[in-house]
């Protein structure tokens, strides 16, 4: 077993320790966030409208809903004949013709009717197609979407990243920003509410620019966090070394700074060989390291020093919780970072820790355990199987593996391998796939791809979540998309432009658009929306494929809600859960 554990003393400045306890007693995160119903409605062709709405974990348990339409300034209209229970959709098929018409869902209480939830208006002429469409304010494409409720509507809004465009620090990719990056920030209903000018001293990468969008403190509208610069510190030659950097925190709703703070600084990367390009690594993540408080987690280093602060957002100042500093741990927790975090209550204590890679912080900021292989490219933290107890972690490793384990998965709570692939591994590539894609089989599948000398696709392995080889073909390169689309407990296929049952039919063709920048839960059912940049538009995709049951909104998961918040910085993958839908113990 190559798990390190490890403790080391920090000063934690400031943590609340309240925690509250989920079915059976266990400790259980609590988000807090407050969403409406989501209703939509997508017109299907031939007169028939879907409508979809989301089932929140504060709805009563056997909670019932019906259905009205309201066309014109007309009377609404029940559609359903008896209240809906078994799934939270419902097919119009009577649709008046060249009317305009808005449905709504009412719950059913004990009372009686409860408040009604409106669908968004549609209009004669409105087409059949299944994406809601926000216009942006030039015909550009954005790179990153950030997802919150910025006026606390409880509806989800969208801050963009544009340009889509991207510039690696190291020094065989880098190259001189030709321009700079803007955040915009649109409501719900498509309205424009802000921009924001990274500026010439955040050069346009991924890396140089990590932001997320989230309610920081509390107060129902979210905040953007986001690293930031001064002036123009650009060298002769295009590149950033010198200048102040910050962490800045935005107002949500109008865009304006709140407060700022230092951002860790380039000199602890200054006895590394390539100070440039290691110190140029940045990320930004959401934790809720006390069970029900959103902190801000900053960290600066993947590849070799690694510098994790976290933050709590309070009165308007930034208070600085714990700092965590591998310098002062040994060799194995050196180079452990990943291109992405997670947070997940790993030891099941009712507090989020933090999976920066193949290493993890526990929630008071010490070093909880390191696997000691170096930097993942791709790292899965969910319910992978569902037969253990607890929380498991699927790794793709970018590091040489002489023997065995570049593909593997291990215990989240202590680190341990539970299996691996026996054998070399060269440079396992890209996103790679955690999800469960195959339901011949139990809990998610594990795909992953190594590259040649050239680094080029060799060959790759999909994996039952007990690690048997299911295929050796090749599945969408360095890994697909996935999001659940139909009305099954599996997940399907998102590439090439399409969306397909794993070894099955295609459900979605084609995806109009550059490029998918998200997979999320934000509109209707529990089932996912794909997020597409195209010049000038944002679009959402929606199923309208009738559900066959019904399921707590994706976004009120813990594991989940901070993943899609993670999509804003860099290189997202398809969100986990902290359960398996297709699990008999967890439906």
């Amino acid at each position: 077993m190559r798990t390190i554990l490890a403790a080391v003393s920090v000063t934690v400045l400031w943590m609340s320790s309240n925690t509250t306890l989920a079915a059976g007693g266990q400790p259980r995160v609590e988000l807090g966030e407050r969403l409406d119903c989501g209703v939509i409605a997508r017109p299907m062709g031939e007169g028939k409208v879907y409508i979809g709405w989301r089932l929140l974990r504060s709805d009563a348990e056997g909670a019932a809903f019906n259905v009205v339409r309201r066309v014109e300034d007309g009377q609404p209209v029940r559609l359903n004949e008896q209240p809906i229970r078994r799934t939270t959709d419902f097919v119009d098929n009577a649709v008046p013709k060249g009317k305009r018409c808005v449905w709504s869902v009412v719950p059913i209480t004990a009372e009686g009717e409860g408040t009604a939830a409106d669908s968004p208006r549609l209009d004669p002429g409105t087409p059949a197609r299944q994406y809601v469409s926000i216009k942006l304010q030039g015909d550009y494409t954005f790179q990153k979407v950030g997802i919150a409720d910025l006026d606390g509507d409880a509806r989800y809004d969208f801050v963009i990243k544009q340009p889509n465009a991207n510039i690696d620090p190291y020094e065989k990719y880098w190259k001189p920003s030709p321009d700079t990056y803007k955040l915009e920030a649109y409501r719900s209903n498509g309205e424009f509410l802000w921009r924001y000018d990274l500026g010439w001293s955040i050069e346009r990468g991924i890396w140089y620019s990590p932001y997320v969008v989230y309610d920081l403190d509390g107060d129902g509208k979210a905040e953007v966090a986001l690293k930031t610069g001064e002036g123009d510190p650009r060298d002769e030659d295009g590149r950033v070394q010198t200048g102040p950097e910050h962490l800045t925190i935005l107002d949500g709703l109008t865009g304006k700074p709140i407060t700022q703070i230092a951002w860790p600084p380039r000199e602890l990367f200054k006895d590394t060989h390539r100070p440039y390009n290691y110190a140029s690594r940045n990320q930004l993540g959401i934790a809720y390291l006390d069970g029900e408080t959103p902190h801000l987690i900053v960290e600066r280093g993947t590849y070799n020093v690694i510098v994790v602060i976290a933050y709590g957002l309070r009165d308007g100042k930034l208070d600085e919780v714990w700092r965590w500093d591998n310098r002062t741990l040994g060799r194995e927790y050196q180079g452990q970072g990943s291109h992405w975090m997670h947070a997940a209550d790993v030891d099941a204590d009712g507090k989020q820790e933090v999976v920066i890679g193949s290493a993890v912080i526990d929630h008071d900021g010490t070093a909880l355990w390191t696997t000691g292989l170096g930097h993942p490219d791709h790292c899965y933290v969910g319910d992978i199987d569902p037969a253990r107890p607890g929380l498991e972690i699927y790794y793709g490793m970018e590091t040489r593996q002489k023997e065995r384990d570049g593909m593997c998965l291990v215990d989240a709570a202590t680190g341990r391998i539970l299996w691996g692939h026996e054998g070399f591994t060269r440079h396992v590539h890209g996103r790679g796939l955690c999800s469960d894609i195959d339901g011949r089989h139990p809990g998610w599948e594990c795909y992953s791809a190594d590259t040649d000398e050239r680094k080029h696709f060799a060959w790759s392995r999909l994996r039952t979540c007990k690690g048997e080889v299911i295929s050796e073909e090749n599945l969408g390169g360095f890994g697909p998309l996935a999001a659940y689309w139909d009305a099954d407990l599996q997940r399907e296929i998102v590439d090439r432009g399409s969306v397909f049952d794993y070894r099955g039919p295609t459900l979605l063709e084609p995806i109009e658009g550059k490029a998918v920048v998200a997979v999320a839960d934000v509109l209707g059912d529990w089932r996912e929306e794909l997020i597409v940049t195209d010049p000038g538009e944002l679009r959402i995709y929606t199923t309208a494929t009738p559900a066959e049951d019904r399921r707590v909104c994706l976004m009120q998961d813990p594991i989940y809600r901070t993943d899609v918040a993670h999509a804003a910085m860099g290189y997202w993958k398809v969100p986990m859960l902290s359960y398996d839908p297709a699990s008999p113990k967890d439906r």
